[in-house]
C-alpha cells in the first residue's frame, strides 16, 4: 500500500466524527481523539488497558463479553446501546458497535465505534448494575421473560428489579419507563 494511502487511513481514523477504538483480546491497543472526548481521557492513557475501565462495573463488562463473544462467532458483528463510564465515574448512554477480524476467534482483533447518545438519553436516576442491564434489555424491546433467559434469572426476578425501575422513575407502564429511559420524557 502506497505511503499516502496509508496516511489518509490514519487520518481517517483520527478525525473520525465518532469514538474509534481497536482491541486485542479486549485489551485496548489504539483510539482515536473522538474516544478520547467521549471518555475523558487523555490521549495513550488507557493504551494497553481491558475495556473493562469503561463499564460501570466488572460483571457488566463480562456479561457484555459474553454476549458480544456469542454474536460475532455468528454474525461477525455486535451492537447495543448500553451504559458506559467515563475517567470521572459519569455514567452516560453510549452506542457501541463492532466487527472482529476472525470470526473463530472475535476478541483476537476488532474495532470498535463508540457515540454518545448523552444529548438525547441522560442517566438521570442511580441505577444498580442488575437494573442496568434490565433497562438495556427493555429499551432493546425484550418481554420479562426474554431477559430472565438471557441474563439466567427467574422471570420473578426480573419483574422485582422492573417495579423498582418503574418507582425509581415514577411511571406506571413500561411503555413509560423506556420513554424515561431513552430521554423522549
Amino acid at each position: 500500500m502506497a505511503d499516502s494511502a496509508i496516511d489518509h487511513q490514519l487520518l481517517v481514523f483520527d478525525l473520525a466524527p465518532v469514538g474509534l477504538l481497536v482491541a486485542q483480546h479486549r485489551q485496548i491497543r489504539s483510539y482515536n481523539q473522538s474516544f478520547c472526548d467521549i471518555f475523558g481521557y487523555p490521549p495513550e492513557a488507557l493504551l494497553g488497558q481491558s475495556l473493562a475501565v469503561l463499564y460501570p462495573s466488572a460483571s457488566e463488562f463480562e456479561d457484555t463479553g459474553s454476549r458480544a463473544l456469542a454474536l460475532m462467532r455468528e454474525t461477525g458483528n455486535y451492537a447495543d446501546d448500553r451504559i458506559m463510564r467515563k475517567q470521572d465515574g459519569t455514567l452516560f448512554w453510549c452506542h457501541v458497535a463492532g466487527r472482529t477480524a476472525d470470526r473463530v476467534d472475535p476478541f483476537a482483533l476488532s474495532v470498535w465505534v463508540f457515540e454518545d447518545m448523552s444529548a438525547e438519553r441522560p442517566v438521570t436516576t442511580p441505577l444498580t448494575a442488575r437494573e442496568r442491564q434490565i433497562a438495556r434489555s427493555l429499551v432493546s424491546g425484550k418481554s420479562s421473560k426474554q431477559i430472565a433467559a438471557d441474563l439466567g434469572i427467574s422471570f420473578r426476578t426480573v419483574e422485582a428489579h422492573r417495579g423498582r425501575l418503574f418507582t425509581k422513575f415514577d411511571v406506571s407502564s413500561t411503555a413509560e419507563l423506556i420513554a424515561r429511559l431513552v430521554g423522549h420524557i
